[in-house]
């Protein structure tokens, strides 16, 4: 919310929804409805970003706090974190309490063979431009 309140917004339609943001070096364009941003944050945190927010701002006034919820992924929300948790995880005992085989005791795994050179591994140059070939 703190970086979002340093950005610039222009509402792009009139509605309400498709904002233009501006400031930081980049320019974003958010669409409240389709929960989308040129910025692709939100697409991997499902999250409000802060072009988001600062358009939630524009949008919603100073009281858009509560407001970004509205437009969060639900795994964010106290429910849905509780119904993933309810049931209870199996933890694996520790190691002397391990029932294992007999006949899977007595076999023997090696680890892969594996043929590593020391140092770092050759490559091509690439000629660059103006360069003879």
């Amino acid at each position: 919310m703190i970086e979002g309140d340093s950005l610039y917004v222009e509402n792009i339609t009139g509605d309400g929804n498709q904002f233009t943001v501006f400031g930081a070096g980049s320019t974003s364009t958010v669409n409240l409805l389709k929960k989308s941003r040129s910025c692709r944050e939100y697409d991997l945190f499902k999250i409000p970003c802060a072009h988001a927010m600062t358009a939630l701002r524009s949008k919603h006034g100073d009281e858009y706090g509560m407001s970004i919820y509205e437009y969060s992924s639900p795994l964010y929300k106290v429910e849905k974190y509780l119904i993933a948790y309810f049931e209870s995880l199996n933890v694996v005992p520790i190691e002397s309490e391990w029932c294992v085989p007999e006949e899977l005791l007595s076999v023997n795994i090696l680890p892969p063979l594996v043929d590593t050179k020391l140092g770092r591994k050759k490559r091509k140059r690439v000629k660059g431009v103006g360069e003879n070939f």
